[in-house]
């Protein structure tokens, strides 16, 4: 299965990807999956996913609070040390009051050629806020055009629109096989691809994720009853460790409700309607996170179904430090597990993973609980 090589190599290295598509594309940098791809890939712009390096450094202290996130220390960390210098700016949709300090920050100390803040609606229950989504986005459509002297057409929009479709329903694919025979692929694979997605030129990836999903489905392994069934809940999973160190300790990770997994492939986007409506129509339907409102229940009850729905018989709450906007939801979140019977625990990190074998024997801990 080449496609999994091929998403694997540029999460290993995507400054040197970076550098050599930069030869050829313009590139903005985004740190939220509320960034409305589909209208920056139209614009022949390549949409990248910032991830934060794990290296530590000191350069964001003087522009950041000591309990701001580590994702956003070490995304602006990268962008004052130069290591970004391929991206020809970056786009902020208003995520958590961090990401917005940091939109703030950025406009202010660097000196990349595009920038732009996308302010969308935070609570999703009226007309009004679904005409407000869109608006929003033609603005920001209007602002890539003027910003990079170019138009983008309908006919781009659809072509675009098509292409994220086809990522979205192979990454689902891949997963619901994953999630049916966790045998036929590691857990830290199924990271890779979804990473890879955020990274690699979308019409590659498109085709690589299509041939992978055929390759899977008639891809057999033996089942084994012994090991436990989890699944991950948070914001962003950028560390293949933790999956290998669940495997480890005798479960696999059969489902996620993360940034970085389900909630970012979750639906499509109309293909026949106008096409701007149709990319703000998904973005305002799609599974909430915690910067979002749309029923004091929605949250918890898809996690709930998720769980149930993949016979998931535990769940690993993976809270990246300082984040408050999943800090609030965990204690109501793990409300409705416990309602349900569905054991939990909590795994607070940062951009640097806690020591292995520390790590490794929470997670058996908790394995031998189920």
């Amino acid at each position: 299965m080449e496609g999994i090589g091929a998403f694997q190599r540029v999460v290993d290295d995507p400054d040197g990807y970076l550098k050599t598509l930069k030869t050829r594309k313009n590139i903005l940098g985004y740190c939220c999956s509320y960034t409305p791809e589909e209208i920056i890939h139209a614009a022949g712009i390549h949409p990248l996913r910032l991830f934060g390096s794990k290296e530590e450094s000191n350069l964001a202290d003087k522009h950041l609070q000591s309990y701001c996130c580590s994702l956003v220390r070490n995304v602006l960390s990268e962008a004052l040390s130069g290591r970004l210098n391929y991206l020809d700016g970056a786009v902020f949709p208003h995520t958590c009051d961090t990401i917005q300090r940091l939109s703030d920050i950025w406009r202010l100390n660097t000196s990349f050629k595009f920038f732009s803040d996308i302010v969308l609606p935070v609570k999703l229950t009226t007309d009004s806020a679904r005409e407000y989504f869109e608006a929003v986005l033609r603005k920001f459509k209007a602002e890539l055009e003027k910003g990079f002297s170019i138009t983008i057409t309908d006919e781009a929009l659809h072509a675009s629109i098509r292409t994220y479709n086809t990522i979205r329903t192979a990454l689902k694919d891949i997963y619901e096989l994953h999630a049916k025979n966790p045998g036929i692929l590691p857990g830290s694979a199924l990271n890779a691809c979804v990473m890879g997605s955020m990274i690699l030129e979308r019409q590659e990836a498109a085709e690589l994720l299509e041939g992978l999903a055929d390759d899977l489905k008639i891809k057999t392994a033996a089942a084994d009853p012994s090991r436990k069934r989890v699944m991950l809940a948070g914001s962003v999973c950028s560390q293949p460790d933790v999956y290998s160190l669940i495997e480890r300790s005798g479960a696999d990770v059969v489902w996620d409700d993360l940034c970085t997994g389900s909630r970012y492939f979750e639906g499509t986007v109309g293909e026949e309607s106008d096409p701007i409506t149709a990319v703000a129509e998904r973005y305002y339907n799609r599974i909430i996170c915690p910067a979002k409102h749309s029923s004091v229940t929605a949250r918890g009850n898809n996690l709930v179904k998720s769980a149930i729905d993949r016979k998931v018989q535990g769940v690993i709450f993976l809270m990246l430090k300082f984040c408050d906007p999943h800090a609030f939801d965990y204690p109501y979140l793990k409300e409705y597990l416990d309602r349900e019977n569905i054991p939990n625990m909590l795994l607070e990190i940062e951009g640097q993973l806690p020591p292995e074998g520390q790590l490794l024997t929470r997670f058996e801990t908790f394995v031998e609980m189920l």
